[in-house]
C-alpha cells in the first residue's frame, strides 16, 4: 500500500509505522505499539544475560616453599573456585635467588593440578614470565 495509505491507517489505529527493511523493493513497513515493541525487545535482552553465564579468571598465589597446610587451604580455594565455574590463574612468585629453582614452582604447579584434578583441569601448562610462574586451570564442564 502507498505511504501515505499507510500512515493514515496508522493513524486512526493509533499505532506506530515502523520500517522494518528499508533496503528492499518497496521498502517494507509495519504497524505496530514501537514502545511496546522497545520494552518487548529490552525485556528479551535481560533474559538473554540472566542465563549467560560470565567466567572470571580467580587468581591463587603460592610461593615455592610454602607449607604443606598453607599449600592445602590454597588448593581448597582454587577447588572451590573452579567448582563455581571460574578460571584459576596459579601464581608462583620468586623471591631474590629463588628464581634459580624455577624447577621448584614447576612441582609446585603439578602438585596443585593434581590436587585439583576433581574439579578443572590445567589449561595453561606452568611458564616462568619473569619472576612469576604462571599456569591457568579452567573447571571440569558437568552436563
Amino acid at each position: 500500500m502507498p505511504g501515505r495509505d499507510a500512515l493514515r491507517v496508522s493513524v486512526e489505529k493509533s499505532l506506530d509505522l515502523v520500517e522494518i527493511a528499508p533496503m528492499a523493493k518497496p521498502p517494507v513497513c509495519k504497524l505496530m505499539d514501537y514502545g511496546k515493541y522497545k520494552y518487548e525487545q529490552a525485556k528479551k535482552d535481560k533474559e538473554a544475560r540472566k542465563h549467560h553465564n560470565t567466567t572470571e579468571i580467580k587468581e591463587v598465589k603460592l610461593r615455592p616453599n610454602i607449607e604443606d597446610h598453607d599449600f592445602e587451604t590454597k588448593a581448597r580455594n582454587a577447588i572451590r573456585f573452579l567448582n563455581d565455574g571460574d578460571k584459576v590463574k596459579v601464581t608462583i612468585m620468586f623471591r631474590g635467588r629463588e628464581i634459580t629453582h624455577p624447577d621448584l614452582g614447576k612441582v609446585l604447579c603439578v602438585r596443585l593440578a593434581e590436587f585439583c584434578k576433581a574439579a578443572g583441569t590445567v589449561e595453561r601448562a606452568a611458564k616462568l614470565e619473569g619472576r612469576n610462574m604462571i599456569m591457568i586451570l579452567t573447571p571440569i564442564k558437568h552436563d
